[in-house]
């Protein structure tokens, strides 16, 4: 059966460079937002919603 002319599964096989890309993407901005929330100049911003977090993970 097929939808628009399309198999259900032949689309997927050259889009995988995409797939592999956007998860790459969505880990290193994840990194880079931890490292940027853990930096010193923000740890302590009160507007940091994570500021109690790193201040009781400071103390062990």
């Amino acid at each position: 059966m097929s939808f628009l002319g399309l198999r259900k599964w032949p689309i997927v096989k050259p889009l995988w460079p995409f797939f592999i890309a956007s998860g790459v993407t969505y880990w290193l901005v994840s990194k880079a937002q931890d490292k940027m929330i853990r930096a010193p100049e923000y740890a302590h911003d009160p507007r940091n919603p994570y500021a109690a977090q790193i201040a009781k993970e400071a103390h062990h």
